[in-house]
């Protein structure tokens, strides 16, 4: 691959991330984004596009995939530079730029980095019972609801994805069950509520402990605390378990981190010298993980870049209303 020489390199195309390649390009700065994942979007994209977002300003309800769909239109007005499905993976200072070279080999030369990757490399916890069934009628995302209509389809986890998803499939698949380990979940009351009031079946203190099928999905066996084990027809099955985040190489850059989240000043700089982070990835005191709140932090960290690129600018560069 050609090496890349810009002003700004955001590592992470989540909102936030994308939502800095748009300001980068309003500050007049040339712009690079990798993710290790093949698509825009980051978590939305891979986890959650049809699920409906409430917590964006001027929004009172977006679909993932649409919001993800507005801010990869409104980052293309900076022509940003897409390094898709790779991994950044090691950092080296110059006297007034960075070098970040990239899993393929790939070196991306910048005058700054801003790191949007969220909670970094995830992969889904895997379900024990599951093992050898992914694309037999098994998965651990849900990109696209149409495949479940008309399917006995069995959601596995008590969390928020697990809820989401079971609300969501109820009114296109023929059956719905939750199959829970505890009778206690860590999703939001008010789906809980709403998936409770619902023809979904919700099964506690149980396991999935097998899968049954030939070529695809038939039967999962769940076993369930103190009772005989029960056989569900299932052509599909969500195992909605929650993931495994991992920093990845970024760790061994020798940033401040506290519980695998990045220190950042007011200013969103890190202990290292043109090396900026913004969204759910850093950590100060008060922080609120919200794709809101990114979307601040993404417009403070580039606004502060611009400055250490050029000493004579300003942090405050006017409203973009105004251009």
């Amino acid at each position: 691959m050609d090496d890349v020489t810009t002003d700004l390199l955001i590592i992470g195309a989540g909102p936030t991330g994308l939502f800095s390649a748009y300001y980068a390009g309003f500050r007049g700065l040339s712009v690079a984004v990798v993710d290790s994942l093949p698509e825009l979007g980051g978590q939305i994209t891979a986890m959650y596009p049809e699920k409906a977002i409430l917590d964006v300003a001027g929004f009172p309800s977006v679909k993932g995939r649409d919001l993800v769909e507005g801010l990869v239109a409104q980052a293309a007005t900076a022509d940003p530079t897409y390094l898709l499905d790779r991994t950044a993976t090691t950092l080296e200072h110059g006297e007034d730029q960075v070098v970040v070279t990239l899993d393929d080999g790939t070196r991306v030369t910048a005058g700054a980095v801003l790191i949007t990757s969220g909670i970094g490399k995830f992969s889904p916890r895997p379900l024990p019972a599951g093992e050898g069934w992914v694309g037999r009628g098994m998965e651990f995302f849900v990109p696209s609801f149409a495949p479940y209509a008309g399917k006995d389809v069995v959601v596995v986890g008590g969390g928020d994805s697990a809820f989401d998803w079971a609300q969501h499939l109820e009114p296109i698949a023929t059956s719905v069950t939750l199959v829970h380990r505890r009778d206690a979940f860590r999703a939001h009351e008010r789906t809980v509520a709403a998936v409770k009031d619902s023809s979904v079946q919700i099964i506690t203190n149980a396991q999935v402990t097998e899968l049954r099928g030939d070529a695809h999905l038939e039967e999962v066996v769940v076993a369930v605390d103190g009772e005989e084990p029960q056989t569900l027809k299932a052509q599909a099955l969500v195992a909605a378990l929650g993931f495994i985040a991992d920093l990845g190489a970024i760790q061994q850059w020798g940033l401040e981190t506290h519980k695998r989240h990045v220190v950042v000043d007011s200013s969103m700089r890190t202990n290292l010298a043109r090396v900026f982070a913004a969204g759910d990835i850093t950590d100060y005191p008060g922080k609120v993980r919200l794709i809101a709140v990114g979307f601040g932090e993404a417009a403070t960290a580039v606004n502060n870049v611009a400055v250490v690129l050029d000493p004579s600018a300003h942090v405050f560069p006017g409203h973009s209303s105004e251009g």
